[in-house]
């Protein structure tokens, strides 16, 4: 009975991660309530202390959380590409700068979606290590895109440059949705990540609604 109690325990707290994960993506972390949360989760609110100490705990760990799915659909696409490094970046960047990204930002990247909040948290709160670790491990697998060739201090500064690039270029383009200007800028940050006119088409995206 206590190992079935555990598993119970271990599958409510999955569930309070995941249902936090999105909503704290799509709404931001001050503008959802514990009890929404729990209530995502089919959850009751009196349970979630049972589980973390505080909101921002739980914060942080969904942030954790969301910078993970993320990382793991990065490695999916990557895969695709059977060591093709311009491949990857193609796949990576026909999923991440487009408006099905731009308009599900619960289930896109967290460094896009994040950003704004995590700047204007205390520099003590739990959640601004988390949010550094895992743009730190983003830019990383976008380096991993580079060329073969490219000396590794030519790679870092480049995949710190275009990671900004595409984040920023998301979030702009989620600020300006409903304009023809959202869309100029991810097509406009595209073009110019994989070398193409601005006016050619998008490549179509992987069926998974979002990257990051």
């Amino acid at each position: 009975m206590a190992r079935a109690s555990r598993a119970v325990a271990s599958q409510h707290k999955v569930a309070i991660e995941e249902a936090s994960a999105k909503l704290i993506r799509e709404r931001g972390p001050h503008a959802v309530s514990v009890a929404e949360i729990m209530a995502n989760a089919g959850l009751t609110h009196g349970g979630f202390y049972g589980h973390f100490a505080s909101k921002d705990d739980l914060v942080a760990v969904a942030c954790r959380r969301a910078f993970e799915e993320g990382d793991q659909r990065w490695d999916r696409r990557i895969a695709s590409a059977d060591g093709d490094r311009q491949a990857a970046r193609r796949a990576l960047v026909a999923a991440y700068l487009t408006p099905v990204h731009r308009d599900h930002a619960a289930e896109g990247c967290a460094a896009a979606a994040l950003a704004a909040d995590v700047a204007r948290e205390d520099a003590d709160k739990p959640v601004r290590p988390v949010y550094r670790e895992g743009l730190s491990a983003l830019i990383d697998k976008w380096r991993s895109t580079a060329p073969a060739d490219l000396p590794e201090a030519d790679a870092r500064q480049q995949a710190l440059v275009e990671v900004s690039a595409m984040a920023g270029a998301l979030m702009l383009a989620r600020a300006t949705t409903g304009d023809p200007l959202s869309e100029a800028i991810l097509d406009a940050t595209r073009a110019w990540l994989l070398g193409e006119d601005v006016d050619e088409p998008a490549a179509e995206p992987a069926p998974e609604p979002a990257a990051g």
